[in-house]
Protein backbone atom coordinates (compact mmCIF):
# COMPACT_ATOMS: atom_id res chain seq x y z
CA UNK A 1 0.00 0.00 0.00
CA UNK A 2 1.55 3.41 -0.99
CA UNK A 3 2.31 6.03 1.80
CA UNK A 4 1.09 9.44 1.02
CA UNK A 5 3.25 11.65 2.67
CA UNK A 6 1.43 14.80 2.53
CA UNK A 7 -1.42 12.86 4.19
CA UNK A 8 0.99 11.46 7.14
CA UNK A 9 2.52 15.43 7.35
CA UNK A 10 -0.60 16.57 8.19
CA UNK A 11 -1.62 14.38 10.46
CA UNK A 12 1.08 14.77 12.13
CA UNK A 13 1.07 18.38 11.92
CA UNK A 14 -2.50 18.02 13.29
CA UNK A 15 -1.37 16.20 16.23
CA UNK A 16 1.70 18.47 17.44
CA UNK A 17 -1.47 21.69 17.58
CA UNK A 18 -3.40 19.25 19.16
CA UNK A 19 -0.83 18.23 22.12
CA UNK A 20 0.24 21.93 22.12
CA UNK A 21 -3.13 23.18 23.00
CA UNK A 22 -3.75 19.83 25.34
CA UNK A 23 -0.18 21.55 27.24
CA UNK A 24 -1.12 25.00 27.28
CA UNK A 25 -4.98 24.21 27.54
CA UNK A 26 -8.11 26.88 26.36
CA UNK A 27 -6.77 29.51 29.04
CA UNK A 28 -3.08 29.75 26.93
CA UNK A 29 -1.41 28.52 30.43
CA UNK A 30 -0.23 25.28 31.06
CA UNK A 31 -1.81 22.93 33.00
CA UNK A 32 -5.36 24.46 32.60
CA UNK A 33 -8.13 22.87 30.47
CA UNK A 34 -8.79 20.45 28.81
CA UNK A 35 -8.18 19.43 25.23
CA UNK A 36 -10.33 19.97 22.34
CA UNK A 37 -10.07 18.64 18.66
CA UNK A 38 -9.17 20.75 15.68
CA UNK A 39 -13.30 19.84 14.76
CA UNK A 40 -14.92 21.57 17.63
CA UNK A 41 -12.33 24.39 18.44
CA UNK A 42 -14.09 27.36 18.39
CA UNK A 43 -13.02 30.41 15.65
CA UNK A 44 -9.97 31.98 17.01
CA UNK A 45 -11.42 35.51 17.20
CA UNK A 46 -9.36 38.67 17.63
CA UNK A 47 -9.30 39.90 21.93
CA UNK A 48 -10.05 43.46 21.11
CA UNK A 49 -12.79 44.65 18.03
CA UNK A 50 -9.50 46.74 16.73
CA UNK A 51 -7.35 43.94 16.75
CA UNK A 52 -7.57 42.80 12.91
CA UNK A 53 -4.75 44.90 11.02
CA UNK A 54 -7.26 45.38 8.26
CA UNK A 55 -7.37 44.15 4.76
CA UNK A 56 -4.15 44.10 2.91
CA UNK A 57 -3.86 47.56 0.60
CA UNK A 58 -0.70 47.06 -0.33
CA UNK A 59 1.18 44.90 -3.37
CA UNK A 60 3.30 41.41 -2.96
CA UNK A 61 4.96 39.14 -4.47
CA UNK A 62 2.90 35.79 -4.58
CA UNK A 63 4.30 32.97 -3.00
CA UNK A 64 3.61 28.70 -3.92
CA UNK A 65 5.67 27.36 -0.90
CA UNK A 66 3.76 24.80 1.28
CA UNK A 67 5.80 22.84 2.89
CA UNK A 68 5.09 19.60 5.74
CA UNK A 69 6.11 21.48 8.94
CA UNK A 70 3.25 21.98 10.73
CA UNK A 71 3.30 25.72 9.99
CA UNK A 72 0.77 27.59 7.73
CA UNK A 73 2.45 28.54 4.07
CA UNK A 74 1.35 29.98 1.02
CA UNK A 75 0.05 27.15 -1.17
CA UNK A 76 -1.82 26.09 1.68
CA UNK A 77 -5.71 26.33 1.80
CA UNK A 78 -6.48 26.58 6.09
CA UNK A 79 -9.28 27.81 8.15
CA UNK A 80 -9.16 30.81 10.59
CA UNK A 81 -11.79 33.53 11.63
CA UNK A 82 -12.21 35.83 8.73
CA UNK A 83 -13.76 39.22 9.76
CA UNK A 84 -16.75 40.72 7.92
CA UNK A 85 -15.45 43.81 5.12
CA UNK A 86 -18.12 46.17 6.98
CA UNK A 87 -17.57 45.28 10.67
CA UNK A 88 -14.36 43.81 12.09
CA UNK A 89 -15.43 42.93 15.03
CA UNK A 90 -17.77 40.43 13.90
CA UNK A 91 -16.82 37.53 11.35
CA UNK A 92 -16.86 33.61 10.58
CA UNK A 93 -15.07 30.74 10.57
CA UNK A 94 -13.86 29.54 6.48
CA UNK A 95 -11.40 28.79 4.01
CA UNK A 96 -8.21 30.93 2.72
CA UNK A 97 -5.92 30.12 -0.20
CA UNK A 98 -2.63 31.49 1.53
CA UNK A 99 -1.08 33.45 -1.03
CA UNK A 100 1.92 35.71 0.58
CA UNK A 101 3.63 37.08 3.34
CA UNK A 102 3.04 40.96 4.92
CA UNK A 103 5.73 41.07 7.81
CA UNK A 104 4.83 38.61 10.65
CA UNK A 105 0.82 38.28 8.69
CA UNK A 106 0.05 35.88 6.12
CA UNK A 107 -1.66 36.76 3.10
CA UNK A 108 -4.61 34.96 1.65
CA UNK A 109 -8.47 34.84 0.11
CA UNK A 110 -10.88 33.33 1.32
CA UNK A 111 -13.22 30.75 -0.26
CA UNK A 112 -16.77 30.23 -0.73
CA UNK A 113 -19.07 27.47 -1.89
CA UNK A 114 -21.49 29.73 -3.60
CA UNK A 115 -21.64 29.91 -7.17
CA UNK A 116 -20.51 33.60 -8.22
CA UNK A 117 -19.06 33.21 -11.17
CA UNK A 118 -21.96 32.11 -12.63
CA UNK A 119 -21.25 30.61 -16.06
CA UNK A 120 -17.93 32.56 -16.29
CA UNK A 121 -19.02 36.18 -16.40
CA UNK A 122 -15.68 37.23 -16.23
CA UNK A 123 -15.82 39.73 -14.21
CA UNK A 124 -12.36 38.77 -12.20
CA UNK A 125 -13.55 38.69 -8.79
CA UNK A 126 -13.88 35.18 -8.09
CA UNK A 127 -11.61 32.02 -10.06
CA UNK A 128 -13.26 28.60 -9.88
CA UNK A 129 -10.63 26.18 -8.14
CA UNK A 130 -12.91 23.16 -8.03
CA UNK A 131 -13.23 20.27 -4.84
CA UNK A 132 -10.71 19.41 -2.44
CA UNK A 133 -10.12 17.71 1.04
CA UNK A 134 -10.65 21.10 2.65
CA UNK A 135 -14.54 21.45 2.09
CA UNK A 136 -15.84 17.88 3.94
CA UNK A 137 -18.77 18.02 1.75
CA UNK A 138 -16.88 18.41 -1.58
CA UNK A 139 -18.73 21.30 -2.70
CA UNK A 140 -16.97 23.32 -5.75
CA UNK A 141 -15.31 26.71 -4.15
CA UNK A 142 -14.19 29.92 -5.58
CA UNK A 143 -11.65 32.32 -4.78
CA UNK A 144 -12.04 35.36 -3.94
CA UNK A 145 -10.16 38.24 -5.08
CA UNK A 146 -11.91 41.02 -4.10
CA UNK A 147 -10.16 40.68 -0.42
CA UNK A 148 -6.93 40.29 -0.03
CA UNK A 149 -6.61 38.77 3.87
CA UNK A 150 -3.96 39.81 6.85
CA UNK A 151 -3.93 36.64 8.84
CA UNK A 152 -2.21 35.92 11.91
CA UNK A 153 -0.04 32.73 11.89
CA UNK A 154 -1.55 32.23 15.35
CA UNK A 155 -4.99 32.18 14.33
CA UNK A 156 -5.07 29.28 12.23
CA UNK A 157 -7.25 26.46 13.22
CA UNK A 158 -6.42 23.54 10.94
CA UNK A 159 -5.08 23.19 7.77
CA UNK A 160 -7.50 21.84 5.19
CA UNK A 161 -5.23 21.16 2.08
CA UNK A 162 -2.52 21.99 -0.45
CA UNK A 163 -3.90 23.49 -3.70
CA UNK A 164 -2.08 22.21 -6.24
CA UNK A 165 0.51 24.52 -8.24
CA UNK A 166 -1.85 24.90 -11.92
CA UNK A 167 -4.97 26.24 -9.58
CA UNK A 168 -2.76 28.10 -7.23
CA UNK A 169 -2.12 29.72 -10.25
CA UNK A 170 -5.23 30.66 -11.99
CA UNK A 171 -5.69 32.56 -8.46
CA UNK A 172 -1.91 33.86 -8.58
CA UNK A 173 -2.76 35.37 -12.28
CA UNK A 174 -6.38 36.72 -10.97
CA UNK A 175 -4.62 38.63 -8.37
CA UNK A 176 -1.79 40.00 -10.71
CA UNK A 177 -4.35 41.58 -12.73
CA UNK A 178 -6.73 42.72 -9.60
CA UNK A 179 -4.16 43.95 -7.41
CA UNK A 180 -1.41 44.48 -9.22
CA UNK A 181 0.96 42.02 -7.68
CA UNK A 182 4.19 40.25 -9.21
Amino acid sequence: MPINLRSLANAARMSFRVLQKFRTGPTGSAGRGTPTSARQAPPVRPALPGAYPGDFGGKAAIRYAPQPDGSPDPGEIVWTWVPYKEDHSRGKDRPVLLVGKNGRYLLGVMLTSKDHDQAGNGSGEYVDIGTGSWDRQQRPSEANLMRILQISPDAIRREGAVLDRKRFDLVAAGIRRRHGWK
